[in-house]
């Protein structure tokens, strides 16, 4: 493979041994140096027969990535068989682990649960404190809320937030490799109460125990256990130390300091580590062990060099990126939000290098003023959509620009594809999963959700309105399901409708008090509620398709539910334990957008905008980092989903049931650092934790509006809309970007 590189690139290849640090832009080509530097230092025989080159990155499609890249920098492919080992950090703390399983406390054949079944084993744990503890948390609760509405928000409201706080204290607990023993130490020794610590390790214990009981360990077990291995057994470690002579680390920016811990050891003082990421890319929300910081301090206490060229984009789309940095840096309203993204500048690949940037047009990036309510920034897009691909219609497929629409959230990306699919435009999906998809799955979780607990008159009612889900278009047959479903959801004894008794038959005491066009349907419905629950004994694939033939009518529906239907009869064989309300889960996390689901949208095993031009990809900013289009929209960039820290701003992570705008998640990890340093009175005090949860908050939000603005390669347009009170303003960051823009008289 012909490889030239850039001046930059140049650079790099020069390395010969020892750390360097490397800060690449967007679109710098990180994957494509670090697989030239490898087969470099395999070509140039610095390595021993048994020695291998070791590659560690982020995602395992980048494992691919690097797999193809390298064995086309060779003639002959064979002759880097064996001398380089492409691994995700996971992937490299399993392969430490499964070596020396004894040495860590763990079976020989240990089992590793995904992140699915960590996340209900996670919820169950929480499940069982707050049933446990159901008042615990009243002192956080807002004092202005009435009684029914605190017993509302105890029922279903605290479950999810205790769900994302127990995830983020459990996270942080491992990656400062706390046991629960020790934490438990920590808490009996703290002079001060920390209730949150607390909380954090009832649910942290449980879901050990629960893990210990299955002989598994999640993934953030294998990095702190792999840790602990290489820090007790020094001959091991050396023996790696030999292995792999040279570390090459790509995403950086995305490290935690248990992983590059990790890494220092395996490399050395002395070693052979070369790091290259961008934190201005780092983009993981708060309140994961990710920290850019750790990048930025390697690179200023090691040799580093920059990678500033990239090919992606036009010279105007690189100056108004350029301008977001220097703007940040020097200008932006809170001093300490100024740190969030750093040089270098993006620069244009010189002349004669490849892949060279599209040809300079400042009139292809508007950033729109318009205050839009956020139906009507839909509306604006979708037009603009609409007649963007109506001027393609003569254009050869092979010829058509890509596009895509990036979001800042789901379920905006829901919203904008149910828009373009109004207007005849059927967009890709890469949300959490299709929203057909999202609807067949939520419609089949709910029928589950009640034989999971059929004495639950609010799930009946849920239950019966799936059957008749196909009425909803047709408001005379609406107002008799309303009525059907309210008397459902006050039945008192379920059991006294299903299967009543001669004394006790609930739908014969409505006879003389109903319209009998509702007592018709009651009884219509309870033959097939009875039918449903005969079913109940069935394996999960076939329950699933004996209820969607009895409430879906479209043969996609159908498709669908027989996909699904495989998903929950692969789930059940790995996990054999799962029973009705496990498998009941694993389909609610389809429904909730949660995880995408396969089969039916592109997974993260490399999706190429190029195989899909002329379609519209609609996608969140967060997953598109990594990849390009020709024409972007990027939409809601207001105040809201993209603050700055002035007066009046709201944060999504604060509820409003909450005392004090209380951040719950950040004050449980604050007393989790004062555990850890010994001393709760100097290190807690309530609120601190929540305000700087805030700056973390503005800082990873200016560098997801770096990243969107940086996925556009010909053509930008930014909007912004008034968010559902119609009290947001555009973001401060984009108004800084329309004023610059606006006086450079493009």
């Amino acid at each position: 493979m012909t490889f030239k590189p850039r001046p930059s690139q140049e650079n790099i290849l020069r390395y010969r041994g020892g750390r360097l640090g490397i800060a690449a832009v967007p679109g710098a080509g990180k994957t494509h140096i670090l697989s030239a530097l490898a087969a470099q230092i395999i070509q140039s025989g610095a390595l021993q027969e048994d020695q291998e080159v070791l590659i560690v990155t982020l995602v395992n499609s980048a494992v691919d990535n690097f797999e193809a890249r390298i064995k086309k920098m060779f003639e002959n492919p064979l002759q880097a068989l064996y001398k380089y080992r492409v691994r995700t950090l996971h992937g490299l703390a399993h392969d430490l682990v499964r070596e020396k399983p004894g040495q860590v406390g763990l079976e020989e054949r240990f089992s590793i649960i995904d992140e699915r079944e960590a996340a209900f084993i996670r919820r169950e744990a929480v499940n069982a404190w707050l049933a446990s503890n159901p008042n615990a948390l009243n002192d956080y609760l807002d004092p202005a809320l009435e009684e029914s509405r605190r017993d509302w928000v105890r029922r279903d409201q605290l479950p999810d937030l205790l769900d994302l706080l127990a995830l983020a204290f459990i996270r942080s607990a491992k990656d400062r490799l706390l046991t629960p023993e020790s934490l438990r130490n920590k808490l009996d020794q703290s002079p001060a109460p920390l209730p949150l610590a607390e909380l954090g390790w009832n649910i942290y214990a449980d879901y050990q125990r629960a893990l210990a009981y299955r002989g598994a360990v999640d993934f953030d077990d294998l990095i702190r256990l792999a840790l602990t291995l290489l820090e007790n057994d020094p001959a091991y470690l050396e023996r790696l130390r030999y292995r792999y002579p040279y570390i090459l680390e790509d995403e950086a920016q995305d490290s935690s300091r248990t992983q590059e811990r990790i890494l220092s050891l395996l490399s050395g003082e002395d070693g052979n580590w070369v790091r290259v990421g961008d934190p201005n890319q780092a983009i993981f929300e708060t309140f994961t062990t990710a920290d850019p910081e750790l990048l930025r301090a390697f690179i200023r206490e090691n040799p580093h060099l920059d990678m500033p060229e990239s090919g992606r984009s036009q010279p105007s789309i690189i100056a108004l990126a350029n301008y977001l940095i220097d703007w940040v840096m020097q200008a932006h309203p809170n001093p300490q939000a100024r740190e969030a993204l750093s040089l270098p500048h993006i620069e244009p690949v010189p002349a004669g290098y490849e892949p060279a940037n599209p040809p300079d047009d400042p009139a292809a990036v508007r950033l729109i003023p318009n205050n839009y309510a956020p139906q009507e920034e839909l509306e604006a897009v979708v037009k603009s959509v609409k007649a963007y691909l109506n001027s393609l219609a003569e254009v050869p497929e092979e010829a058509r620009p890509t596009i895509a629409i990036l979001v800042p959230r789901n379920q905006r990306g829901v919203e904008v594809i149910e828009a373009l699919r109004k207007r005849g435009i059927e967009p890709l999906e890469l949300v959490s999963s299709t929203s057909e998809t999202r609807a067949a799955a939520g419609s089949l979780n709910h029928l589950l959700a009640y034989l999971s607990e059929p004495q639950s008159a609010r799930k009946l009612a849920r239950a019966y309105e799936v059957w008749r889900r196909d009425w909803r278009i047709e408001s005379e047959k609406m107002e008799l399901v309303r009525a059907v479903e309210n008397l459902l959801r006050h039945v008192g004894n379920v059991e006294d409708f299903v299967a009543p008794r001669p004394a006790r038959d609930w739908l014969s005491s409505l006879r003389e008090s109903e319209p009998e066009q509702v007592v018709q349907e009651l009884e219509a419905f309870r033959v097939t509620l009875r039918r449903w629950l005969a079913a109940v004994t069935l394996p999960i694939d076939q329950l699933i398709l004996t209820l969607a033939q009895d409430v879906f009518t479209q043969p996609s529906e159908l498709a669908l539910a027989h996909k699904l239907a495989l998903v929950l009869h692969q789930a059940a064989k790995e996990h054999v334990h799962w029973r009705l309300p496990e498998l009941t889960s694993e389909l609610a996390v389809i429904a909730r957008n949660e995880r995408r689901f396969i089969g039916f949208s592109a997974d993260d095993s490399g999706f190429d905008p190029e195989q899909h031009r002329g379609r519209v990809v609609v996608t969140t900013m967060h997953r598109a980092k990594g990849l390009e289009w020709d024409r972007v929209y990027l939409m809601s960039v207001n105040d809201y989903d993209f603050p700055s820290n002035l007066p009046g701003e709201r944060f999504i992570s604060e509820k409003w049931f909450v005392r004090d705008g209380l951040n719950l998640e950040a004050e449980a990890l604050a007393q989790l650092d004062a555990l850890e340093a010994n001393d709760a009175y100097a290190w807690y005090t309530e609120g601190a934790a929540t305000a700087e949860a805030r700056l973390d908050y503005v800082r990873e939000r200016l560098r997801l509006l770096y990243v969107g603005i940086t996925r556009a390669r010909r053509e930008l347009i930014i909007t912004w809309n008034t968010g559902r009170q119609g009290d947001a303003r555009p973001a401060r960051a984009l108004t800084e970007l329309m004023n610059w823009w606006e006086a450079r008289g493009v």
